[in-house]
């Protein structure tokens, strides 16, 4: 059986073709009339998966599925273009030191350092029987995993290379049709989101805990003590102690958002056509 964690090739620059191009706002920014500022537009057709860092450096995969490091305001930094085609399923970069990027079709996770280079990879079939369908790094570097096939959440401690934890939701799920889309780990909790029933959420070792009826989505972000997610023009957001809840309206001039992350300092709205980098004030 062939090694799981091993070094990758260094990344390499992706073609001139597909690369996007960021065009700061060049006046003054001013505030719409829901209070967004425009700072900068990153023209990219097509963007897929998406993650801040601890940095606030923002990340997105191309519809080539090249992964994009942007600066806190948008600017660029550093683009990995990976040496074998494969669909980008997550990207979760809140851990600083390192990126994961699971790629679902190939079933493989890939680990870059902050600079964008690839230190490692995980094999997932060496590994599990089934087809992991979401996956995330956790803060001790071990990866939770999401197996479709079996409905079982694991943990894989990539050190040994071996399974550890393993929580089984069947019982949980019951006759549901799930449909999992997310998965993400902050402040000692996990959640796993359902698109149909509601997000899972666990413990940091894989226990569960309960489920918020929040349907229809297909990824969730965490700022502070907050979950929210887009829904129509609007981010909801839900208190992950206090349970109170409450809304604000995208910017004005957005259309077609896909997704919306938010940094401490800037706020990165998702369309078909590329990023827009709104300046965040405080309220």
């Amino acid at each position: 059986m062939p090694s799981a964690a091993s070094v990758a090739p260094a990344s390499k620059i992706a073609p001139i073709s597909s690369a996007p191009t960021a065009t700061p706002n060049p006046a003054q920014p001013v505030a719409d009339v829901n209070g967004w500022k425009l700072v900068r537009t990153i023209k990219l057709a097509r963007p897929g998966a998406a993650s801040l860092d601890r940095r606030g450096n923002f990340y997105v995969a191309d519809e080539q599925d090249n992964i994009h490091q942007y600066g806190p305001d948008g600017q660029t930094l550093n683009t990995y273009s990976p040496p074998q085609p494969g669909h980008t399923a997550q990207i979760e970069a809140w851990n600083s030191a390192k990126i994961l990027l699971f790629y679902d079709d190939r079933q493989e996770i890939v680990l870059l350092d902050r600079f964008l280079i690839s230190i490692a990879k995980v094999r997932l079939t060496d590994f599990v029987d089934g087809s992991i369908r979401v996956a995330t790094l956790a803060p001790d570097d071990r990866l939770w995993l999401f197996n479709e096939s079996d409905l079982t959440l694991r943990q894989f401690d990539p050190g040994p290379q071996r399974l550890t934890l393993s929580t089984p939701l069947d019982l949980i799920i019951g006759r549901s049709k799930p449909d999992f889309r997310f998965l993400r780990q902050y402040q000692n909790n996990l959640y796993l989101v359902d698109r149909t029933s509601g997000i899972f959420v666990f413990d940091n070792l894989g226990n569960y805990r309960k489920k918020l009826p929040f349907t229809g989505l297909n990824n969730v972000g965490f700022k502070e003590d907050e979950l929210y997610y887009l829904v129509g023009n609007q981010l909801h957001f839900f208190h992950l102690y206090a349970f109170n809840e409450r809304d604000v309206p995208l910017p004005a001039a957005a259309v077609e958002v896909r997704q919306v992350l938010l940094g401490e300092q800037y706020a990165y709205v998702i369309t078909p056509a590329g990023v827009l980098v709104y300046q965040l004030t405080k309220s």
